[in-house]
């Protein structure tokens, strides 16, 4: 099978979409994206990240959001926090969904009391009423065992909730400085596969381990599933991003894997990225994805040409050869 087409659905144009969230500077190092959507049955609803360069005011990820909208195209914010309220160096993904009696918000940062990535989760009637205060622990190294875990998508199938999540996998020798920069994932000094915990109250929730892997090519060094959907049909069609190295953090590439029980997932992508942008190192990330109205909806940060990274929606019809 080729790179560029897949089951059940083809290869899009990045540029096609729509701009959704632009960032704060036309500059390298500035980016709106780490995207997550639902819809809810009346309206979809983002989490999305704001984040600096290193050495800017509130350098790195120092807001996140929830938004809502009508159409999916125009958003408009509920609710956001600054890093410094977590007392964090920096935030990245969100994800939110929908539970009895309100809403349930799973929230990834850095441990200010060790540097390593953890993901924590609120609970709320409506999400303009989360309150960071109340964030209880989901997640962290030393419940996983890992030297941090981060990035969370959720997805309830049954009785049981399945939280996938970026992790930094454990050295093989001990490395004092692995964590000075408050991310590991940037200075190469372990790889970053995606694990698997799973719940039966969506908070308490026990680790699995890893289900995606690193690859052998374009992903040996990250393989993150950013996004789960269930296909007509039977089984899940799952969007990852892939970096050959930490030179490649900032600017991953889009991948698509399979699975038919959540647990173990096949690439499609296994020989190249399945997107990627014209633009500078041809980043698109965070790809997060709904089938809606007759249409799959892709929602995925992307580098610009100008280095910054802007936060877009792309709009494809299912069709039987492609959803």
């Amino acid at each position: 099978m080729g790179n560029r087409v897949f089951a059940p659905l083809s290869a899009f144009d990045p540029v096609a979409g729509s701009v959704v969230m632009e960032p704060e500077k036309d500059e390298p190092g500035y980016w709106s994206g780490a995207a997550g959507v639902l819809h809810d049955g009346e309206r979809f609803w983002l989490t999305y990240r704001r984040r600096r360069p290193r050495g800017a005011e509130a350098e790195r990820g120092w807001q996140c959001a929830v938004a809502v909208s009508d159409d999916g195209l125009r958003f408009t914010d509920v609710w956001s926090v600054h890093k410094d309220e977590l007392g964090t160096p920096s935030m990245e993904r969100f994800c939110l969904m929908p539970v009895s009696g309100g809403y349930r918000l799973y929230l990834s940062y850095v441990d200010p009391a060790d540097n390593r990535w953890r993901i924590d989760a609120l609970t709320a009637e409506h999400p303009s009423r989360f309150d960071v205060t109340r964030a209880r622990p989901v997640l962290t190294a030393a419940s996983t065992g890992t030297e941090g875990v981060k990035d969370p998508f959720v997805l309830r199938a049954g009785p049981v909730t399945y939280l996938f999540a970026s992790y930094a996998a454990p050295m093989d020798r001990p490395d004092p400085g692995a964590h000075a920069t408050a991310d590991i994932y940037n200075v190469g000094a372990t790889v970053h596969p995606t694990g698997l915990a799973t719940s039966l109250d969506g908070e308490s929730f026990t680790w699995r381990g890893a289900v995606l892997p690193v690859g052998t090519g374009w992903d040996r060094y990250q393989a993150r599933l950013n996004s789960v959907v269930p296909v007509p049909g039977g089984g899940y069609v799952g969007f990852y991003d892939g970096s050959a190295s930490h030179t490649e953090n900032y600017e991953e590439r889009c991948g698509v894997a399979v699975s038919s029980d959540l647990f173990s997932w096949r690439r499609l992508s296994e020989y190249g990225p399945w997107v990627t942008s014209p633009y500078g190192t041809g980043s698109v990330r965070y790809l997060d994805a709904l089938l809606h109205d007759g249409h799959w909806w892709l929602y995925y940060e992307m580098t610009r040409a100008d280095g910054a990274h802007e936060l877009r929606v792309h709009r494809v019809p299912v069709t039987r050869t492609g959803g």
